[in-house]
């Protein structure tokens, strides 16, 4: 199946996509795309070719995607918050001659820095406008790349992820395997429709089963409350930080009719993933992505939640906790997580050194390490660059950040490791406390101690007014090693 396919045979009056005060049918998402498929086409556009787009959440996003591929394309979506030198770098690595945006944006001096001349931009409205054009129904293969997703590139250039129609369309499949969905579901887009995760879970799978998509342009919390209880929303994707926002600011009564939250994108600590169950009467359901594996790899049944856990892997996924040596780990054993399947990607555009470490020995290695239990249940342990060694013991971040969330005053937290010419490395923590709070960093010591073993307690303490993260509610630890340096020079002045 080809990943446009996906929308064929739906009710041709079946809502769609809900944005804003519009509300577009099945019918008319069709006739956009193929009309918009036909400009493309008519401004040059050949099968094969990349295409970018640029805009926040809207319809528009949706009509265009699809119709680049429908056109024979390749679709490159960009993170709307880059710089123009980032996205200028994005162009000239996928050899955009094409882009769509939501409004025009100025990238000449960018360009012209890196000597890439050629790229025309059409924004919305150009493309409604009727146009004179035979249209090519190129031949397309499954297998044939359709999508390019730039990872965030947190470290080095971005490294642009080379998606197939079997990719998106086994992904969209596997993880609604799990994750039952049906017309009659009304679920909310408020994640970066430019990221994986949203475009898989909040728009293909809902899209796939001819279900309504109610898009949110910007996450604002109270927005989010209100376009719940107007359209009766009842499926609902987010980040841990969304599900923290809905732990402590929304009624039980006032998230009764949404019948699964899912969480991903960055890890959800245990006591938030508790607090929610206990308050809302319903589980958070955990999964694990990355977009090289399209994104989804497990996810967290309805019918069975293990807290702390990201679920077993989807079905027709592959999951191995493999050693240095790609031999498979026993079960409670800690070794890099590895994925394969009709998910996995093709590989790195422009890349073929990276495509080969990342995809060695037939398997997709993530860098994070974990492990499983014997019911398959996969538990993240942390990223395998963010291991800390510290004396010679292997310290794995999220274990301290899980027990420091366990305090009260703690609103969020992230550890890493940071130079130390005794032990090669040691534990720093950095910290949000609730609003008004005060912690004394001896009294949060000693009860870090009662929890953990002496070697792990952080031995730095830094507070901070927010954590640096990502679009999509990572935490940017990247960042906070660099502040760490800065906060170390600060300190012994």
């Amino acid at each position: 199946m080809l990943y446009y396919e996906i929308l064929a045979g739906h009710p041709e009056m079946q809502t769609a996509l809900i944005f804003k005060e519009q509300k577009m049918t099945y019918g008319q998402l069709r006739e956009s795309i193929e009309r918009r498929a036909n400009f493309l086409q008519a401004k040059g556009l050949q099968k094969g070719d990349r295409v970018g787009l640029l805009s926040k959440n809207c319809a528009d996003f949706v009509i265009s995607y699809f119709a680049v591929i429908r056109a024979g394309g390749v679709v490159v979506p960009f993170n709307f918050q880059l710089a123009p030198r980032e996205i200028a770098y994005i162009v000239k690595d996928a050899g955009l001659k094409l882009m769509i945006v939501r409004q025009k944006i100025d990238l000449a001096e960018a360009l012209q820095e890196i000597g890439y001349t050629g790229l025309t931009q059409y924004d919305f409205v150009e493309m409604e406008e009727p146009i004179a054009h035979e249209f090519i129904d190129y031949e397309l293969h499954e297998d044939d790349n359709c999508t390019i997703i730039y990872t965030s590139g947190t470290t080095g250039k971005p490294k642009g992820a080379m998606l197939s129609h079997k990719n998106l369309v086994a992904n969209t499949r596997e993880f609604t395997a799990v994750i039952i969905m049906s017309s009659d579901d009304i679920g909310l887009c408020v994640l970066p429709m430019y990221h994986c995760f949203a475009w898989t879970v909040s728009v293909s799978g809902p899209l796939f089963y001819g279900a309504c998509i109610v898009i949110q342009e910007t996450y604002i919390f109270k927005d989010t409350m209100g376009l719940i209880a107007k359209h009766d929303v009842n499926f609902f994707a987010g980040v841990p930080t969304m599900i923290q926002l809905f732990f402590k600011g929304a009624e039980a009564h006032e998230l009764a009719n949404i019948r699964c939250f899912i969480s991903g994108g960055a890890p959800l600590p245990q006591v938030l993933a508790e607090g929610f169950k206990k308050k809302f009467g319903k589980p958070v359901l955990e999964g694990y992505g990355l977009s090289e594996a399209s994104p989804v790899v497990s996810v967290n049944p309805a019918s069975k939640v293990k807290v702390g856990s990201i679920g077993p892997a989807l079905p027709g996924v592959t999951v191995m906790i493999q050693d240095e040596d790609g031999r498979e780990m026993k079960r409670g054993e800690v070794g890099e997580l590895c994925v394969r399947g009709d998910n996995v990607m093709l590989g790195y555009l422009n890349l073929p050194e990276e495509t080969a470490i990342a995809l060695r020995g037939g398997w997709l290695h993530t860098g994070d390490l974990a492990y499983k239990d014997e019911d398959g249940y996969i538990f993240i342990v942390d990223r395998l660059k963010d291991m800390i060694i510290s004396s010679g013991e292997n310290i794995y971040p999220r274990e301290i950040e899980e027990a420091l969330y366990t305090h009260p005053l703690i609103e969020e937290a992230a550890v890493i490791g940071i130079p130390d010419k005794l032990r090669g490395q040691a534990v720093c923590a950095y910290m949000v406390l609730t609003a008004g709070a005060v912690l004394d960093k001896k009294e949060l010591r000693k009860y870090l101690m009662e929890r953990l073993a002496a070697y792990k307690v952080p031995r730095e303490f830094f507070f901070c007014a927010q954590l640096p993260k990502n679009s999509t509610g990572k935490i940017l630890k990247t960042a906070l090693r660099e502040q760490a340096l800065i906060d170390m020079v600060s300190r012994k002045r």
